[in-house]
């Protein structure tokens, strides 16, 4: 019994120091953003300044790290897929991505879910093919998902590094990136998503233009996503106060409450958006989303095959655009989910 107890002292101690070094690499290596971040520059563009009267054409598409093509199914909306996508189909999907961006040729893209380094997409630096692929814009990029390794499940996903990107056409004064309040708690926080906005400023005449790029909480129990967009709302209201323009785009994960999605009712024991209250702003905003285009798709199961009537879709990707910008179109581009489980959203609008 004595050298039991003596093997057994040794074993919980070898676990207990284990979980000592795991715990102190997890707090080294965890990703503490700082409230506001100036973001580096990259690229040259195309055009220079803005003026009262110009057109413009904005896309934003969640890109689905590139993984969650027509293919795929995910864990975290109910299916059983963690790594969704082999090397092959991430590269197809990157490709896919670069020639329907081509083919849209927007002076702005607003991008979410960009894999740089995870392990989910193989480790390709899907940022760096779509700006080497878009070299008459400049673009930035800030992180809102950034973890040396994400435990679970089982196999667990491992390292991820990802964020929004945004492209423009026209010379960038300055890119910010504002941390968000984040709803999770330690330790879950350590491995979870720090998401923010990210605000883009450009000379627009004695005025500027202020792009935000956005991609709101999904998997909170709706605090988070109250919390965030009060902050978003906070940030617009005070842009425009100064007359400037301004144009928020991205994934909000809630359908505005201005838009009627009943083509696309909830299906007990998926995934559901929020509800952003448009009541919560001032008058001084139009919100544009597409009640009759799903822009994104449940994960649940695989797209491809389905049976497409009975599947479930959200309306969840958007614009909120400033009095002073006149909106001239909006839809959503139908692409099928072909290489994300979202579809890209097209806003074509005249500064006034």
């Amino acid at each position: 019994m004595k050298k039991f107890w003596k093997v057994f002292r040794w074993v919980l101690l070898a676990i207990l120091v284990l979980f000592g070094g795991l715990v102190v690499f997890f707090l080294v290596t965890e990703y503490k953003p700082v409230p506001t971040e100036t973001l580096k520059l990259e690229g040259q563009a195309q055009r220079k300044t803005l003026s009262r009267g110009d057109r413009l054409s904005l896309v934003s598409w969640n890109l689905g790290f590139f993984a969650l093509g027509d293919n795929a199914d995910f864990f975290m909306d109910g299916g059983k897929s963690i790594y969704p996508a082999d090397r092959e189909r991430v590269e197809e999907n990157i490709e896919g991505i670069q020639d329907a961006l081509a083919e849209l040729d927007p002076d702005f893209i607003l991008l979410q879910e960009v894999d740089e380094d995870s392990d989910r997409s193989y480790h390709i630096n899907g940022k760096s093919l779509l700006q080497a692929a878009a070299p008459q814009y400049v673009s930035s990029f800030a992180y809102n998902f950034n973890t040396a390794f994400v435990p679970y499940p089982i196999p667990p996903i491992g390292k991820v590094r990802s964020g929004i990107l945004t492209l423009s056409k026209y010379d960038v004064r300055e890119a910010v990136r504002t941390q968000l309040p984040i709803p999770f708690k330690w330790p879950v926080s350590v491995f979870n998503l720090k998401r923010c906005l990210m605000t883009s400023r450009l000379k627009a005449g004695e005025k500027e233009l202020v792009l935000v790029n956005l991609h709101l909480e999904a998997y909170d129990d709706g605090e988070g996503k109250l919390a965030q967009t009060k902050m978003l709302r906070e940030l617009l209201e005070e842009e425009a106060a100064k007359g400037n323009y301004v144009i928020a785009g991205g994934d909000f994960n809630q359908t505005f409450s201005s838009v009627d999605a009943s083509l696309f009712p909830a299906q007990e024991g998926k995934w559901q958006s929020g509800i952003l209250d448009s009541g919560d702003f001032s008058e001084n905003w139009s919100f544009l989303m597409n009640g009759s285009v799903p822009s994104c798709r449940s994960l649940d199961q695989a797209y491809a095959g389905a049976d497409k009537n009975t599947f479930q879709y959200y309306v969840i990707d958007g614009f909120i655009v400033s009095s002073n910008v006149t909106v001239e179109d909006f839809e959503v581009v139908d692409k099928a989910f072909q290489y994300s489980d979202h579809n890209p959203v097209l806003l074509r609008v005249r500064l006034d």
